[in-house]
């Protein structure tokens, strides 16, 4: 009776009955994004605004005679007093005038903009440094090759139901593993979930018998330990059973397992969430007495959640204006309207009617952006079907090349390609089927991956990819094979995954439903197991760090690896290889008639590459011109800006699309430890702040500016070249011919122009092709509104997904962009529209005021240019950003035509820019009181230019040379402009070295003065060098502290770079003792001799931790080559791994900029977080803030606190203190000067000791063990053992004893540092090479041959004969003698120390709270 009365009762919630399990699991306490309310949003209708009124005239207070001086450039910031305008025409409560009245705290501990508590003693850590180098093993069945390869094809078997093939892995796998691996049971659970999918379909009893056999035999047989999940699935498998007796009997067997395994509670919580209400219910019949308490609980009553109602939206149904087609034939362009398709008006079919039935509200629009998300595939094959007919139609079936369009053509090749698929799919499941040495190694391990998706999407795929590889690489050159084939196999496994997404969605809304008693049952479960394993957790749990203990497991995530992602594309580039001809008129001497002749359409063919032989994938001749004409362009538009709010980030690839599945940071293949650390993140909560900030920027509707749409649309159909719109047709005028009998330089000279002019008339056809897509998406969303999904990259910086059309395009993408939401403007909203304008012109470097009457003065011109754009004064187009300058006119006009401007609506988005951003962190970083006044950290009653000023000391010092006489200081004297050092010194900061700073200023220098060094370039190449010294000594007067900082940075990483960890040395203390080293592996590895150095390399990344707890990981590694065999040819790939040694210079010189970048991303992240919850609307560009013109003053204050925020707490501080703990108990390699007295002593040391003769690599070793044991004896409580340390010599003793701070070794890597310039001789050798390089001016330096080293070498390559010879003989034995000089003055020793941080650089005066009252830190 009670079981009867249980089973009525039992009713399904998911919503509610789940939830506490959920909140244990997405823990929303941490995460705020997972608090918002997602519900739908109705949108807001638009309407047109008329243009009726003129600008204000200029207010009566500001006549001529007051009016300040227009000024279209800041200057450097001085201490004498300057204008001080007396019309002030905000609000007296607003920033502007210096009040500053807080509508708002940051003190709210439940604030989701509060910077969150880190202790950095505690940092993140995976201790990877011992994460073994793949291991390869030999082929048996067709079974070998990369263990995490064989992990990864068993799991592509059990998603595709291959079991036969799955057992015979997990048999090879067994083979491999020892018993008590973690992996190798893993593998055995995941085949019986295999079986287990197979079997609640089929309920197949043999299959079901299988199952019970492989667990005795294959894994108790065979020594190896069930966990919770292989008991979890032995039951569930078992209730499917059809003798209900032997299902008892069976059940309650296992039970006893688990207890005899002590895993009985944990196998509880596993198998609860498997089985159905009716099963659970069985499942406490079997064992009364151990789920007496779980009885209890599921018959209690349950309530209802109600399901909350979808909102829908309004959309104004207006026609759109057509874009005329760029001549690009191609499916490109076509395949992205097709895509489009469902928006546009007028239309019949499915989609349209699903467009209106969403207006109607019959459906959801979250059920439209499904329709967007889909595949377009299918859109780009009904293209090529469409073209393919029409073109039989008019010119027959038989026609040549140049009569079919590139759509035609492509459809061809999908007829010929598809077949040929089909085949190869046969012949996969063929040598599946063989056995014995009748197998193909090759397709066994790619055939599963090319069976995720149907031929048919294989085939468009592999076309698709590989004429959009070759199109953009040079249809004329080709493309390097191994780039190509990476290409289309990795364009297959994001098709793969997501159709596995789609899949898995169907899945799961199949599931059934969990009641709420069950809930609360597996709530309980959880619980036990929890207690049972306190004991176990609380003893493994260090004391110093959170650790995730590394296993050398099956990857987590469907992402292949590089050799199945080579294999897969390989195939499928070699099908495309055979089977695609093109059609070539050909003369048949006989008769004399022209017929036509099938021709491969690809070629395949060699070239030697920076001394190697190099593969090259290219296009028929032929065929490559009609490309250049018709070009294919990007035609998969996966990622367009979404018409819901995107899903919230709560995961490493858990949020943005509905069903694209895509990562939160932007990673490469060679970032597998930045994916580690963001999923660890993810678990730990860590990430909740930098998810819920994201979700605010994705949240932010846009909508498309119809008035620029109109215009944009009305130029780009003239053909005519309008600000950034290129031209149909440019007109360029060629050099006319010399003619053969020219002499050889002229015949060069008029090559050279010619070729510009041919690459500049290329460089418009393709940006017009790309603006035709980016004006396409435009007209699909042109009376939507819309949302642009944010990820960031590994140091934070944001970044919009769709890749069209988004705010952070060029300025005609920004200028079609309106805020969805519209806001007042009021009083103040209306003079910052003012100065937006300014802004966008280029008037942006003056005050407020001046920027404010900037609008005033030109009253008509913003008229004209708002009624009139096209056929007026098209003033404009002398903007800096003329695009969204006239859409500054237009709303600033619409406003003052209102009866009342401060009422209007405005949607146009404010922009806030940064004073050369990293410079401000660097200045509040350093306490720079001189750079803080410079970069508007100080406050000013007008804006400080970084530029100006450095320009003007740069100045200064070069007129201080004049004087004395110095022939560079008299050539350059009064000629040092603002734009000759701005580039230099904006990317200072981020890292650029001197060398790139050299060819910056040398750019500059070459478009001011031609005619300076026209008859001798070698003045030009030393006039660089003199600048960016100059440029960089400037730069380190200013920011003292930052450049303190700078090399503070550095050295922490040279440090890191050159350290082992604490378990490296511990394994190599126990691999010198003898000890063997344990190995999940039975097996031996085929490349085991190849690894035998793995665990003594530098493997130690740059890791730190943002304010936000992000953690921040340098991906720079020495990647090793694989090869890997292919029906093409062996391809050489370069895959990065944690087992790989770190990149010491490229982790040396990116960290301070990327520290930088990290800061910047913060800063952002804090601003959006805490406008969103004073209900503004916000976007960012990096370092420039948007909001709409009324909330400019509340945006400012935000920004600013958040900045003071930030830079209130240690930051450096907290570094040094992460640093310590997360490489506590590591040794670096230090090194001393050679000539030092210290280096002397450690060298007599070494000979005494005979440590002299032996491999320097064994002396290392030997040493750091010495060394090792030396520290652990006076680290010992014992006196006895501290005085046998304190006995010891070792070259680290001698180092603390004697050697003081000109013995240690300077750091040389971080070149380009703030004020670092290079060592006078050595810029001298490397200027005498580059002019000589200049003088050629004919060759290019191959990619890696930047350094000097290299030059040299590349310079004998080239020219070997001539006058021209001589010169770089003289150039090359200059550079070699002084570099042969500098290498003996740098020689030096090396040394084991304990990896300790220098003390941080004391900070400067500057008061970081002074900000709060500077009103042009972000204008």
């Amino acid at each position: 009776m009670i079981i009867r009365g249980t089973r009525q009762k039992l009713r399904r919630d998911v919503a509610r009955g789940l939830r506490p399990l959920f909140d244990q699991l997405q823990c929303p306490w941490l995460c705020p994004a997972l608090n918002n309310d997602f519900s739908g949003r109705q949108r807001i209708r638009r309407t047109a605004t008329s243009v009726e009124r003129r600008p204000s005239p200029v207010p009566p207070s500001v006549t001529a005679a007051n009016r300040p001086p227009d000024r279209g450039f800041a200057y450097a910031a001085t201490q004498e007093p300057v204008y001080q305008d007396d019309y002030i025409p905000w609000e007296a409560n607003t920033s502007l005038d210096g009040e500053h009245q807080h509508k708002f705290s940051w003190t709210s501990e439940k604030s989701a903009s509060n910077l969150p508590h880190f202790d950095p003693s505690t940092p993140l850590i995976i201790p990877n440094t011992l994460q073994l180098a793949p291991r390869t093993f030999r082929h048996i069945d067709g079974i070998g090759g990369e263990v995490g390869d064989i992990h990864r094809i068993l799991q592509a078997c059990l998603q595709l139901g291959q079991l036969d093939r799955a057992s015979a892995t997990v048999r090879r796998l067994n083979d491999i593993y020892k018993a008590d691996s973690v992996e190798l049971l893993e593998a055995h659970n995941a085949y019986f979930a295999g079986i287990i999918a197979k079997i609640v379909i089929s309920n197949d009893q043999l299959l079901l018998a299988h199952m019970h056999k492989w667990f005795e035999v294959e894994i108790r047989g065979k020594g190896i330990h069930p966990n919770e999940v292989t008991i979890a699935l032995m039951i569930q498998a078992s209730f499917h059973d059809y003798n209900e007796k032997k299902t008892a009997r069976t059940i309650r067997r296992y039970l006893a397992i688990a207890r005899d395994y002590e895993i009985y509670d944990a196998v509880l919580a596993a198998i609860y969430a498997r089985l159905s209400d009716a099963q659970f219910m069985q499942l406490t019949r079997y064992d009364e007495e151990g789920l007496a308490r779980e009885r209890e609980l599921i018959l209690e009553d349950e309530v209802a959640l109600p399901l909350g109602d979808s909102g829908t939206a309004e959309t104004e149904d207006m026609q759109a204006p057509t874009i005329m087609p760029q001549r690009q034939k191609g499916l490109g362009l076509t395949a992205l309207q097709k895509s489009l398709a469902l928006f546009y008006n007028g239309q019949k079919g499915a989609k349209q009617q699903m467009v209106q039935r969403a207006i109607s509200g019959d459906i959801d629009i979250v059920e439209l952006q499904r329709q967007l998300e889909k595949d377009t595939i299918a859109s780009a094959l009904e293209r090529w079907r469409t073209d393919h007919d029409e073109t039989v139609k008019r010119i027959g079936v038989h026609s040549s090349l140049q009569s079919k369009s590139i759509g035609s053509l492509m459809w061809t090749w999908h007829e010929q390609l598809l077949p040929a698929v089909k085949d190869e799919l046969r012949e996969i499941k063929k040598s599946a089927d063989s056995a014995g040495r009748d197998k193909d190694v090759d397709r066994l391990m790619y055939g599963p991956f090319l069976q995720y998706i149907s031929p048919e999407k294989l085939s468009a795929t592999t076309i698709l990819v590989s004429l959009q590889a070759l199109t953009r690489s040079s249809s004329q050159k080709g493309i390097a094979l191994a780039r190509l084939i990476t290409e289309v196999g990795k364009a297959i496994e994001e098709e793969s995954e997501a159709e596995m997404l789609q899949r898995k969605m169907k899945e799961i809304t199949k599931k059934k439903i969990s009641s709420r008693q069950r809930s609360k049952v597996l709530a309980q479960l959880i619980k036990k197991k929890q207690n049972n394993a306190a004991s176990e957790a609380a003893r493994a749990k260090s004391s110093v760090s959170r650790q995730s203990r590394p296993r050398n497991t099956m990857p987590t995530t469907p992402e292949w690896s590089s050799t199945i992602v080579t294999k897969v594309g390989a195939a499928m580039v070699s099908l495309l290889y055979k089977v695609a001809k093109i059609d070539l008129p050909a003369k048949d001497h006989k008769n004399g008639k022209t017929e036509s002749k099938s021709e491969p359409a690809f070629r395949r063919f060699t070239q030697f590459s920076h001394g190697r032989r190099l593969g090259v994938f290219g296009m028929h001749k032929v065929l490559a011109e009609k490309i250049m004409k018709e070009p294919v362009g990007s035609a998969i538009a996966k990622h367009l800006p979404m018409l819901v709010e995107p899903v919230p980030w709560t995961g490493y690839k858990e949020g943005g699309f509905l069903q694209q599945p895509v990562a939160v940071v932007r990673t490469t293949s060679s970032h597998s430890e930045t994916r580690d650390y963001m999923k660890l993140a993810s678990k730990s909560g860590d990430m909740a702040q930098v998810y819920s900030a994201l979700d605010v920027l994705g949240k932010t509707p846009w909508k498309i500016n119809r008035a620029i749409f109109n215009i944009m649309a009305q130029v780009w159909n003239s053909g005519e070249g309008v600000a950034e719109i290129a031209p149909v047709d440019p007109k360029l005028e060629y050099p006319p011919d010399p003619g053969p009998s020219a002499d050889k330089d002229a015949r060069l000279q008029y090559a050279y122009k010619v070729k510009q002019l041919d690459n500049l008339k290329d460089g418009y056809h393709s940006n017009r092709c790309f603006q035709n897509f980016q004006l396409e998406v435009a007209r699909a969303f042109l009376n939507e509104q819309f949302y642009f999904p944010h990820n960031m990259d590994f140091r934070g910086r944001a970044y919009p997904i769709p890749p069209y059309l988004n705010h952070m395009g060029a300025d005609h993408c920004r200028g079609l962009l309106l805020f969805g939401k519209g806001r007042e403007l009021g009083h103040n909203g209306l003079t910052w529209l003012r100065v937006h304008l300014a802004n966008v012109f280029g008037f942006d470097k003056a005050s407020l005021i001046e920027r404010r009457d900037f609008t005033y003065e030109h009253v008509e011109e913003i008229n004209d240019s708002a009624r009139n754009p096209l056929n007026g004064r098209r003033w404009w187009l002398k903007a800096e950003d003329p695009w969204q300058c006239l859409a500054t006119c237009i709303e600033l006009t619409n406003a003052l035509d209102s009866p009342d401007p401060t009422k209007f609506i405005s949607h146009l988005p404010v922009h806030q820019d940064g004073t050369c951003n990293g410079l401000q962190h660097y200045a509040a970083l350093g306490g720079d009181s001189i750079g803080a006044k410079q970069v508007n950290l100080e406050p000013g009653d007008r804006p400080s230019d970084i530029y100006t000023a450095v320009a003007e000391m740069v100045q200064q010092r070069i007129t201080e040379d004049a004087m004395s006489g110095d022939p560079m200081g008299l050539l350059l004297d009064g000629k040092i402009k603002r734009k000759i050092v701005k580039q230099t010194v904006m990317t200072n900061v981020y890292g650029v070295t001197f060398a790139g700073a050299k060819m910056q200023v040398l750019r500059q220098l070459e478009d001011f003065y031609p005619d300076l060094f026209a008859d001798d370039s070698r003045k030009l190449f030393m006039a660089s060098s003199y600048i960016a010294k100059k440029i960089f000594q400037s730069l380190s007067i200013m920011f003292t502290g930052a450049h303190d900082i700078q090399y503070w940075l550095g050295e922490c990483a040279s440090r890191i770079c050159d350290a082992l960890t604490p378990q490296q040395i511990q394994y190599i203390e126990e691999s010198a003792a003898g000890k063997k080293q344990s190995t999940p592996f039975s097996a031996s590895p085929t490349n085991y001799k190849a690894l035998e150095d793995e665990h003594s390399r530098f493997k130690t990344s740059v890791i730190w931790t943002t304010p936000l707890k992000m953690p921040i990981v340098q991906p720079y590694r020495k990647g090793s080559t694989k090869q890997i065999k292919t029906n093409f040819q062996k391809i050489n790939l370069i895959e990065p791994s944690t087992a790989d040694p770190v990149s010491k210079r490229k982790q040396l010189q990116a960290f301070p900029p990327n520290f930088i970048h990290s800061l910047d991303a913060t800063h952002m992240f804090l601003s959006a977080l805490k406008c969103n919850e004073l209900g503004l609307s916000f976007a960012a560009v990096h370092d420039s803030f948007w909001t709409h013109a009324a909330d400019i003053d509340t945006m400012n204050l935000v920004i600013r606190d958040a900045f003071i925020k930030m830079h209130s707490e240690n930051i450096v501080g907290r570094v040094a203190a992460e640093f310590e703990a997360r490489y506590k108990g590591g040794m670096y390699l230090a090194t001393v000067k050679y000539n030092s007295a210290v280096g002397q002593k450690i060298r007599d040391l070494r000979k005494k000791t005979r440590q002299a003769k032996k491999p320097e690599a064994q002396i290392k070793m030997d040493e750091l063990l010495v060394e090792r044991k030396r520290l652990n004896l006076l680290a010992s409580s014992n006196a006895e053992e501290r005085a046998k340390g304190e006995a010891m010599v070792t070259p680290s003793k001698l180092v603390e004893e004697i050697a003081n701070k000109e013995d240690v070794a300077s750091l040389e890597e971080l070149d380009g540092a703030l004020g670092e310039v290079q060592n006078e001789d050595d810029v001298q050798a490397t200027d005498a090479v580059e002019t000589t390089c200049n003088a050629l001016d004919t060759h290019e330096v191959p990619d890696g041959s930047s350094d000097t080293d290299t030059i040299p070498d590349f310079i004998s390559s080239v020219v070997t004969e001539g006058p021209e010879s001589a010169k770089v003989a003289t150039a090359t034995a200059v550079h070699k003698a002084k570099r042969a000089k500098l290498a003996r003055e740098s020689k030096k020793v090396w040394v084991w120390r304990p990896l300790t941080f220098p003390p941080v650089p004391n900070k400067g005066t500057f008061d970081v709270s002074r900000l709060k009252d500077s009103k042009y830190f972000f204008s």
